[in-house]
C-alpha cells in the first residue's frame, strides 16, 4: 500500500518542530472518543509517539487505526495545527530510545525519569493524511 505524506504549511511546520504537547485522538473499541496529551517526534514525514503496551491508547489504534493530532501554539490559542491519518505501524522499543529521545526534548534530560519496572514501551508510527490550520505566524 502506498502511503501519501501530506504537506505541512509553512507557517504551521513551528508547532512539528517545538517540543509541543499534542492530543492525541483515538476511538475506543465501543466507537466513543478518547483524546490524551503526548510528547511526540516528527521527521518530516511521520510522527512518532512511545507507549507503553499496557496503554487503552495502544488498544484504541489496534482496534482502528484512524487518528487525530492537535497541536495548538501555547502563545495564541487560536492559532493551530491538525493532523488526521493513520498509524501506520508499531514496533517494539525494547530499549526505550524513543521515549529517551522525548525525555531529552521536553525535559532536557538524558533518560526518561518516570520508567516503571516492567513496563514494555512501542512506538507508535503516525502517517499524516491531512491536515486542517488555523491562525496566523507570531
Amino acid at each position: 500500500m502506498t502511503q501519501t505524506t501530506v504537506a505541512i504549511p509553512d507557517t504551521h511546520r513551528d508547532l512539528l518542530e517545538r517540543p509541543l504537547i499534542a492530543h492525541l485522538a483515538t476511538s475506543r473499541p465501543d466507537g466513543s472518543p478518547q483524546s490524551n496529551p503526548v510528547w511526540f517526534e516528527w521527521d518530516g514525514a511521520e510522527i512518532r509517539i512511545s507507549q507503553t503496551k499496557t496503554r487503552q491508547k495502544l488498544r484504541n489504534i489496534e482496534h482502528d487505526a484512524r487518528v487525530a493530532l492537535s497541536i495548538v501554539d501555547p502563545a495564541n490559542p487560536y492559532r493551530y495545527l491538525e493532523l488526521r491519518g493513520r498509524v501506520a505501524r508499531v514496533e517494539g522499543d525494547p530499549r526505550n530510545e524513543l521515549i529517551d529521545r522525548l525525555a531529552a526534548r521536553y525535559l532536557n534530560q538524558p533518560s526518561y525519569p518516570w520508567h516503571q519496572p516492567g513496563d514494555q514501551r512501542v512506538v507508535v508510527h503516525i502517517q499524516p493524511t491531512d491536515y486542517s490550520a488555523m491562525g496566523a505566524d507570531g
